[in-house]
């Protein structure tokens, strides 16, 4: 058997959910792990096409903008009062005071409810974890919040996300010699807070990525005009994630 690391796109939509089009999410797998890696709405009815909640891993988070983390709240209420009743808390690594926000939202529950089904991680820049096969690597980014990009690597193979971002040394350093680059292309304009097309084709371009996949475009362009634009730039492999499609690391 050939171990794989795989990303299915759970969702790629900003600033909220359309029909067909729920946003930021996605599902890191191997032959050991599953990791959601942001929640944003709409995202958790598309993860159960391919994993029941209660299997995950874990769940990396991004960033509290609503578009990123909104449905972890969802999930608390499928894995705390549904069948969907994990063996084990569930790993959840999240920027300082995630967890906090989520049982502010639980304000009708017991205290403390959240600790039934989540075990609670703060990020910080550098954070390393170790989930099962797969070692996840944190970086802060630049997006006017706390905010962190991401590297997950298995088996030689390594995938780099951006979450939300402006052009920053921590996504370059992210992307250095990935296989893949998932980043985001919000803006259609500069910014010093998201990517535009080119500064994610800039990011794969120096670092020597093999495939740029653009994903989070901003709703002043399609999906495929923000990846013809990276793909200028880059001179790479460009695509624009679908919903539900896998893309394989072999």
């Amino acid at each position: 058997m050939i171990s794989t690391l795989s990303l299915t796109v759970l969702g790629a939509g900003t600033p909220y959910p359309r029909p067909d089009n729920a946003c930021s999410g996605y599902l890191l797998r191997t032959e050991e792990s599953a990791v959601w890696v942001d929640a944003g709405p709409g995202s958790l009815a598309n993860l159960q096409r391919h994993v029941s909640p209660d299997q995950l891993s874990a769940i990396w988070i991004s960033h509290l903008h609503a578009d990123h983390f909104a449905d972890l709240a969802s999930a608390y209420y499928a894995l705390a009062f549904s069948e969907l009743r994990p063996r084990h808390r569930i790993p959840v690594y999240g920027p300082i005071g995630w967890g906090g926000r989520l049982e502010a939202f639980l304000t009708n529950a017991q205290v403390a409810a959240m600790s039934a089904v989540f075990e609670e991680h703060e990020l910080h820049d550098g954070h390393q974890v170790d989930v099962g096969d797969l070692r996840l690597t944190s970086r802060a980014v630049h997006h006017g919040i706390p905010a962190f990009g991401l590297r997950a690597e298995h088996n030689g193979r390594v995938l780099a996300y951006s979450g939300d971002t402006g052009p920053c040394a921590a996504l370059d350093e992210l992307a250095t010699g990935a296989d893949v680059l998932l980043c985001e292309a919000d803006s259609d304009d500069q910014t010093e807070v998201h990517c535009t097309p080119e500064d994610a084709g800039e990011a794969a371009r120096k670092g020597g990525v093999k495939q740029l996949l653009i994903t989070h475009v901003g709703p002043a362009m399609t999906p495929e005009f923000a990846a013809g634009r990276a793909a200028k730039v880059f001179g790479g492999r460009t695509v624009a994630v679908a919903e539900n499609e896998t893309y394989e690391l072999r």
